[in-house]
């Protein structure tokens, strides 16, 4: 067994990335950080170092925990990572409404705006 394993591979491995691409496209553009420094795809990832990964963007905070190469199903990923990501603060919901709907009713107004909070 190897002492290290791509960045790129792992955080594919272990479910971060649907696709190994889509994981080096990420480490590409600079939101893999290895240990606070920009991690390339090929930089060697080991145990014990911290990954901050920036996805939809929030960062998520991952230990590694095991080295993987391949993709694993979801409950053995799940041992081979130590999340430490904060939890998210909850984002208040915009009243949107389908373009071509018509004008809002009145009980659709009094709804837009109690979840604008202009009661």
């Amino acid at each position: 067994m190897t002492d290290s394993v791509r960045a790129d591979a792992w955080l594919w491995a272990v479910r971060v990335y649907k696709t190994r691409s889509a994981a080096t496209t990420a480490c590409r553009a600079g939101h893999v950080r290895l240990n606070g420094e920009k991690a390339k795809a090929a930089q060697p990832v080991r145990i014990g170092d911290e990954l901050r990964v920036r996805i939809a963007g929030f960062d998520r905070i991952l230990v590694v925990r095991q080295l993987l190469t391949k993709r694993v199903g979801a409950p053995v990923a799940a041992l081979a990572v130590d999340d430490r990501t904060p939890p998210r603060e909850p984002v208040a919901q915009l009243a949107v409404r389908d373009r071509g709907a018509g004008r809002p009713t009145k009980r659709e107004r009094r709804e837009i705006d109690r979840l604008r909070g202009r009661d």
